[in-house]
């Protein structure tokens, strides 16, 4: 699944969508453009495809990611501490990165009820744009997208 605030730039699989961001990050590992853009377009559309919820399903998941890494990049691969790469799990409690940045995008933030119905991908996404360093612009199109924001309730 490839939201439609990422088709532009994921779209294509030039850049790493959300679903194989959320898949990388469970199974751990920390995957940078560079190794990303070293892949076949076939391997890229494996990892955004390929599922990664069972315990056995991860560890498959983990060994083709590094085997693709250690076949295709010039560049060891680097694995993610597990400190709150989770938070999207927690429905109860919405991180408060992502609180912050609907302040700092002068929009409302997802409510309590809205936080816990969205599906995990969708929380994932938010709290990655919400941290992210770069890619904040799409924090706003993503609360539109998930219907949680009206069209118009953007303000300057």
């Amino acid at each position: 699944m490839i939201f439609e605030f990422e088709r532009d730039f994921a779209g294509s699989l030039r850049c790493i969508p959300m679903i194989a961001r959320q898949k990388l990050d469970i199974a751990g590992i920390k995957m940078t453009l560079r190794q990303w853009s070293r892949l076949t377009r076939e391997e890229r559309g494996m990892l955004v495809d390929m599922p990664c919820e069972t315990d056995r399903e991860q560890a498959s998941y983990r060994a083709l990611v590094e085997k693709l890494i250690m076949t295709r990049a010039d560049e060891p691969v680097r694995f993610l501490t597990i400190q709150a790469l989770e938070d999207w799990r927690e429905k109860d409690r919405m991180p408060e990165a992502v609180l912050a940045q609907a302040r700092a995008d002068g929009v409302s933030a997802p409510t309590p009820e809205q936080w816990a119905g969205l599906v995990p991908l969708k929380r994932f996404a938010l709290i990655k744009l919400a941290r992210s360093k770069h890619e904040n612009e799409n924090f706003v199109p993503a609360l539109k997208e998930f219907g949680l924001l009206q069209g118009d309730e953007v303000r300057p």
